[in-house]
């Protein structure tokens, strides 16, 4: 028989009970309330950020059990553990202790392969899911902040798996740290005060690995749990974003609640990624430090790679001439200095700034929360096929010994058709794909005029034969036809005679001019896609912000799974 209790003045069962008692000593029902009928996204590509965010988890899980063997420390040792290959060699107590954890703790190895795939998986969880928000135009205002954010998760992200890569202190791992020394050293002035700080003296120094540990476990890990919280406050602040379609616009919000739909599919995701992740570890050996051996400053490996991630910045290493210029009796190594140190800082501060450059290139200022298909924003869509190509291209050249060896082809050959690939690849790329772009808006235009094509042939009544076309339903229409291309920013008026003799107003206008002709570059190639005044209307409607101030067309709006946006303050 259930035990019961008399609440406000009516029978409960005791569990009611207790979770009125705690609701109202920490009231988590009214937020729980809210939260099992949020709205969430119902399409596969916003999984990729979960994705992320479930690696993430696996990362910390994982990471935590090995934290409790793994010594990070420099002293040497005689190793007299049970990978016998190794025995009686000098190693330090980093490596030494790797090697426990992979032959002699309990599930050790299958944890430590876990824990580097799961890296593997979280950084590009993190570029595919930047490059989904680039191409959608999901970075736009007012998610201008949380696209800074990503972009510093992805910069986090990648330093804490050059930490964790570097921390067995195999043979591999030293070389990549000796890389990064070499990187360290080529910054004019403050180079080598900088490497002696990180290593604790003259290379290799007995520093380095205990203090990449607590970047590794404590300081990298904190930072991405705090901007990933930051990251997800955001997100449910502002909702997402959603794709073109009947029923979805700027100003309200479509998709599954939280309970059961979008909880079932999310956990979903969760146990997969972890059964994927199991699956790897025990079928697919990676990171093998027992083959490569303990670090010595003497020996270099051959034929090794660094991880995906970090493979672009041995690429431009490799691609980059010897260059030096001696100034003041320094050394500037430009063949490092450059690939390693200014090139990647271009690269992000170009992705931190994009979202500004192309606000700046748009008229008007309003809220954009409908994603746009890439082929309506060809310009935005080449740029971002051409970073991939130029990305590419560096990460082959990162592994060009291996492939010269593999292929039985000259080094140099290899190097330099790189070179001129990494200049011609990316504009050629550019210009495809804003051509295929354009080619697929005009592949929309005639559906929209002649319907789907069947593949029946028909015959007319006068005798002829010709193809027969089936009608678009509203759905499809309204995917094709509701997209946001802004119009070209107009060239400004000429000075008048007051104005022309000041340098100020002279500057201006040039900067004006100059931001008028990128506009027009950004923005004036498209195919026009035929549509009545009524659907003029609506799709007016549809891509207005939430700030519209006209008659709201109702049909529009009342679509189940929908929540209205907040009007701007």
């Amino acid at each position: 028989m259930t035990s019961k209790k008399l609440v406000w003045g009516r029978e409960t069962p005791r569990a009611e009970a207790a979770a009125v008692a705690l609701d109202g000593r920490l009231p988590l029902l009214d937020g729980a309330k809210g939260l099992v009928r949020k709205v969430f996204p119902d399409h596969w590509s916003f999984l990729l950020g979960e994705l992320a965010l479930y690696s993430l988890v696996v990362l910390v899980l994982t990471g935590v059990y090995l934290t409790m063997f793994f010594n990070p420390s420099m002293g040497e040792i005689v190793y007299q553990g049970a990978y016998q290959p190794l025995h009686g060699e000098r190693m330090t107590e980093a490596y030494a202790s790797a090697l426990h954890i992979s032959f002699e703790v309990r599930g050790g190895l299958l944890i430590r392969q876990i824990h580097h795939w799961a890296a593997l998986v979280f950084v590009a969880a993190i570029a595919v899911h930047m490059l989904r928000v680039f191409l959608t135009g999901a970075f736009r205002r007012p998610r201008e902040l949380n696209w800074v954010l990503g972009v510093t998760l992805f910069v986090l992200a990648m330093l804490e798996g050059f930490s964790g890569y570097s921390l067995p202190d195999d043979l591999i791992s030293g070389t990549g740290l000796r890389i990064a020394e070499g990187v360290i050293l080529s910054i004019p002035l403050v180079g080598t005060y900088i490497s002696f700080f990180a290593f604790g003296g003259e290379y290799p120094g007995h520093d380095i690995i205990p203090r990449l540990y607590s970047v590794h476990i404590l300081l990298v890990p904190g930072l991405l749990l705090a901007l990933v919280g930051a990251h997800l406050t955001l997100v449910f602040s502002l909702k997402h974003t959603h794709w073109a379609g009947r029923g979805r616009t700027n100003r309200n919000v479509v998709g599954m609640p939280m309970f059961p739909q979008f909880l079932t599919r999310t956990l979903g995701l969760l146990f997969a990624l972890f059964g994927v992740l199991a699956l790897l570890a025990g079928l697919g050996q990676i990171n093998p430090i027992w083959a490569y051996g303990p670090y010595r400053t003497d020996n270099a490996s051959t034929g090794s790679q660094p991880d995906w991630y970090i493979g672009f910045l041995e690429g431009t290493l490799r691609l980059m001439p010897a260059v030096e210029t001696r100034v003041l009796g320094h050394t500037i190594s430009w063949n490092v200095l450059v690939p390693a140190v200014l090139l990647p800082g271009a690269i992000f501060t170009a992705l931190y700034l994009y979202p500004f450059l192309e606000r700046w290139l748009t008229p008007g200022k309003g809220e954009h929360h409908l994603c746009d298909r890439p082929r309506n924003q060809p310009t935005r869509t080449g740029l971002g096929v051409a970073g991939v190509a130029f990305y590419a291209v560096l990460l082959v050249a990162g592994g060009d010994d291996v492939i010269a060896y593999s292929f039985r082809i000259s080094v140099n050959a290899l190097v330099w058709t790189l070179r001129v690939t990494l200049f011609l690849l990316p504009p050629l790329c550019f210009m495809v794909t804003k051509r295929v772009c354009l080619a697929l808006q005009a592949r929309d235009r005639e559906r929209l005029l002649e319907g789907e094509e069947t593949g029946d042939l028909v015959q007319s009544v006068e005798g002829g034969y010709g193809e027969d076309h089936g009608s678009l339903t509203a759905d499809q229409r309204s995917v094709l036809l509701i997209r946001d291309v802004p119009e070209p920013l107009e060239a400004p008026p000429p000075l008048d005679a007051g104005e022309a003799g000041s340098r100020g107003a002279r500057l201006l206008l040039r900067a004006a001019q100059v931001r008028a002709t990128l506009s027009r570059w950004f923005h004036q190639d498209r195919v026009e896609l035929p549509a009545t005044d009524t659907q003029r209307r609506r799709i007016t409607g549809a891509v207005a912000p939430p700030a519209y101030s006209e008659q709201r067309d109702d049909q529009l709006l009342t679509v189940a799974g929908t929540e209205p946006r907040e009007e701007p303050s």
